[in-house]
């Protein structure tokens, strides 16, 4: 029967390498192959540091969900209790409507909304809308930028674009999520990066998880790539950006981390929020983040970033089994070249991480059957 650490071998000609780790119950099955760099000098190892992009996201949502379980904020709070900046938010009269041909918003943007991604910010399927290209223009992507403007000035800047919908009416990528991040560090009244080490790396034992790579571990941090016409192209090096501390921290996309500190936190939800023995979140608050929350339209007009399927707080949740590996009630999402998920039912956790980005949202070959292989599928074990 083909091993994961076979699977993970046809694909080195795509890719320098990559970890891989499915759980079931407290058994692991660990694989690693290639290099950590494409010239084949620094081997894979099961430790090895990974940009782990919207892997970042589900983090983030967790973080905001303590917040809420504190008592700090409910999930019903307009967010410009501690966002003024997002108080009076003006909307385009229509989608494909000029940005100055606005109307005032028909109630505030919520906590939920943000965790939802239904906040009326963020990458529509259609980016050429004038209100989307003005956000992109206006925004860039932070995680990948070391000029990146500091939280307040972000979020200053973004106040100054109009929603594309309504709070509530439509499911948009990505920026709720550096809401979330600005919002958690503003009710904390601390940085993102040390509520994250403090009140869930710490408790969750992920240590190599971070905004930053510190010197003593850039030989295990893996050197990162895009496809280009010639090949791969080198877009990132151990000692580049992630070698210092982010302007903005990034809760949409500015993490590092490794398979098994992945692998503790999906534990973490596995386990309804609790983790050696000590509760983090409530049970509640893992099924709310762990359940759709779209609607049938919804969830269809995201079709070209979900596939269809529905989403949590800060991840996709499946809600047909179209594929083999599709799964109702699967938690998990992707990150430029890595993915997490979850199958509460069963408990199955399956972590894949590689330093090659993906050029388009569709799933990579690779993916596709790690994710049968982590299902049981063909290939996998039965």
């Amino acid at each position: 029967m083909p091993s994961l650490t076979g699977l993970l071998t046809r694909h080195t000609g795509d890719l320098p390498g990559a970890v891989a780790l499915v759980a079931r119950g407290e058994q692991v099955e660990a694989a690693v192959a290639g290099s950590a760099d494409a010239e084949g000098r620094v081997p894979m190892a099961r430790d090895s540091l990974f940009r782990i992009g919207s892997l970042t996201k589900p983090i983030t949502a967790a973080a905001v969900l303590l917040l809420v379980d504190d008592g700090a904020l409910a999930l019903a709070d307009p967010v410009a209790r501690w966002l003024p900046e997002l108080a009076s938010p003006v909307v385009v009269r229509t989608p494909s409507g000029p940005v100055d041909d606005v109307v005032p918003a028909v109630r505030p943007i919520t906590v939920a909304d943000l965790l939802t991604f239904r906040c009326g910010y963020g990458l529509a399927a259609d980016m050429t809308l004038p209100a989307a290209d003005l956000l992109r223009q206006v925004l860039g992507r932070p995680a990948a930028s070391p000029r990146a403007p500091a939280p307040d000035e972000w979020l200053a800047a973004l106040a100054q674009v109009p929603l594309l919908h309504q709070p509530g009416e439509a499911w948009l990528y990505d920026t709720a999520s550096d809401l979330q991040g600005v919002l958690i560090a503003r009710v904390a009244g601390r940085p993102l990066p040390e509520f994250l080490a403090e009140r869930l790396f710490e408790p969750l034992g992920m240590a190599d998880t971070g905004f930053t790579v510190p010197t003593a571990a850039l030989g295990r941090f893996t050197s990162a790539y895009r496809h280009g016409e010639e090949g791969l192209r080198l877009i990132d090096s151990p000692e580049g950006r992630w070698s210092a501390s982010p302007p903005f921290p990034s809760g949409a996309g500015g993490l590092v981390s490794t398979a098994d500190d992945l692998l503790a936190f999906a534990r973490f939800l596995r386990d309804e929020g609790t983790a050696g023995g000590h509760r983090l979140l409530t049970p509640e608050s893992v099924h709310r983040m762990t359940t759709d929350h779209l609607t049938p339209a919804q969830r269809e007009a995201a079709r070209p970033f979900l596939h269809g399927q529905g989403w949590g707080y800060g991840g996709s949740v499946d809600v047909d089994a179209k594929q083999p590996w599709e799964v109702p009630g699967r938690y998990g999402w992707t990150g430029g070249g890595t993915v997490l998920h979850l199958v509460p039912a069963t408990g199955t956790i399956s972590v894949l991480l590689t330093q090659v980005e993906p050029t388009s949202p569709e799933p990579t070959p690779l993916m596709k059957e790690f994710w049968t292989y982590a299902a049981g599928g063909a290939g996998g074990p039965g």
